[in-house]
């Protein structure tokens, strides 16, 4: 593979979480592949600099670079955040594409239910954080990867940590659920402003996924995988969602691959969508600011 000249005038820049692996690091091949500035952002820092090099030797693009953050730590996305505004003079494209699934309940730093911290709150505060760096890059698009799981996903306030019970599938829906709620309304708040933002179903992967623990849920997926799609088919939606011209100008949508299709009716509750980020904020330290 060969990148595609680009000038350095012209060479967007794009940053991608969880692109150490899995659709995450095909994406940002592929968009090194056509002349971006791709930055890998992951958690283990051997991992990531494996991804790096890798992406550069096969893509032929020097122009891909790293940042290290735990997103589960909420103070690990304001450092990377922070960093990425120190180093970079433009942000393009911000694609929020890191998650897990845990069979278990697990707490972060924080105190949080760690899937709904790394799957929702990560995003919701890092996109937040680098907002005036996206308006300032305008015309500038952010991708938000959510899953079909969102349509058996409910958002109970007076549980969102799942505390009162635990269940990994149900976890993992509302975690994708919320960031549905979170495109649309951050979608009306961005209107006019040159950044689009879309949630994306990139379909049943051939991915590791699973791999974050054990249970029957990543037994479920290991039976499902014979039906799964390539990494590289599975990476196509959020590329052509970051890259692609017919989709310039198009903002708080749901696509399923690379096809525009309605969410499940109760992720247009507009109500829903202002509690969610009222509630959001109070969490992340937004609030005031």
């Amino acid at each position: 593979m060969h990148a595609a000249r680009v000038s350095v005038a012209h060479q967007k820049t794009i940053l991608i979480t969880g692109a150490t692996s899995g659709i995450g690091r095909e994406a940002a091949m592929c968009l090194a592949c056509q002349g971006m500035r791709v930055i890998v952002a992951g958690r283990n820092p051997h991992k990531t600099g494996a991804a790096v090099e890798c992406i550069r030797r096969e893509s032929g693009n020097l122009a891909v670079e790293s940042l290290l953050a735990d997103l589960s730590s909420l103070a690990e996305v304001r450092r990377m955040a922070n960093e990425c505004k120190a180093r970079y003079a433009r942000l393009d494209v911000l694609v929020n594409n890191a998650g897990g699934f845990y069979s278990q309940r697990y707490t972060t730093v924080d105190g949080f239910e760690r899937t709904f911290a790394v799957n929702y709150l990560a995003p919701f505060l890092l996109t937040n954080l680098l907002l005036d760096m996206l308006q300032d890059s305008a015309p500038a698009r952010i991708v938000n990867v959510s899953s079909m799981a969102h349509i058996w996903g409910r958002l109970p306030f007076s549980n969102l940590q799942s505390e009162k019970a635990y269940s990994g599938w149900m976890a993992y829906s509302r975690s994708k659920m919320a960031l549905i709620y979170f495109t649309y309304e951050l979608a009306r708040r961005l209107e006019g402003k040159g950044v689009t933002v879309n949630a994306v179903h990139p379909g049943l992967v051939k991915t590791n996924l699973q791999n974050n623990d054990t249970g029957f849920f990543n037994s479920l997926l290991r039976a499902l995988e014979v039906f799964a799609v390539p990494m590289e088919q599975g990476a196509a939606p959020l590329v052509h969602l970051a890259a692609a011209e017919e989709v310039e100008g198009i903002t708080g949508q749901y696509f399923s691959g690379k096809v525009q299709k309605r969410s499940h009716r109760l992720s247009y509750n507009r109500e829903i969508a202002r509690r969610l980020w009222r509630v959001s904020e109070d969490l992340c330290g937004l609030s005031g600011s």
